[in-house]
């Protein structure tokens, strides 16, 4: 539906991943305004519970239990923001291929996720994605409301944030022009 807010998550599904977040407020992400589409396999117990909301919230959730590389593609493509709830994740591909196609990412900061994703900062202007800190279902669920009211409130904003996620550069030729710039500076050589 486009005129609701819709939030994709491709991952193993995995406690790993932050599932556990994810599946104590789902009720409380399920509203009038958004969709929600889940891609991957893995552990039985998340599988079967993305598959009853599926049933539960007919037409706004999509659970799709297997992994296709088109389909995860298509959903970063269609997708508003990617949710990566992750309790650990030391590099994290999925939300520098979501700010490509110019999904933003919601992350909790650890890892690879804090290192990419600048929080949003609705004073400045800033940021290419929304994060939270803590492991904890209530912080990452007043994220995503967050989120969706930069989404719907501040629609001018929130398109912002997508060029600036679009625009990032995490290229290895930019890895290694901030490298040499480190080197050079530890050396003294201007």
């Amino acid at each position: 539906d486009e005129h609701k807010m819709v939030i994709g998550l491709i991952s193993r599904l995995t406690n790993q991943k932050g599932l556990d977040l994810v599946n104590d407020v789902i009720p409380g992400i399920m509203d009038e305004h958004t969709q929600v589409v889940v891609l991957g396999t893995g552990d039985s117990q998340y599988e079967n519970t993305f598959r009853y909301y599926e049933n539960k919230y007919k037409g706004n959730f999509c659970a799709y239990i297997a992994y296709n590389e088109n389909v995860a593609h298509n959903i970063y493509a269609g997708c508003d923001a990617l949710l990566v709830p992750s309790r650990f994740e030391p590099c994290g591909l999925t939300q520098l291929i979501s700010m490509r196609y110019g999904a933003v990412p919601i992350v909790r900061e650890t890892g690879g996720l804090k290192d990419t994703v600048v929080p949003y900062n609705e004073y400045e202007g800033t940021g290419n994605g929304f994060s939270f800190r803590n492991y904890n279902a209530h912080e990452m669920l007043a994220t995503v409301r967050n989120a969706e009211r930069i989404y719907y409130d501040k629609k001018r904003e929130w398109n912002k944030m997508v060029d600036r996620a679009m625009a990032a550069d995490f290229s290895w030729g930019n890895s290694a022009r901030q490298y040499e710039e480190m080197y050079n500076w530890l050396i003294g050589d201007k």
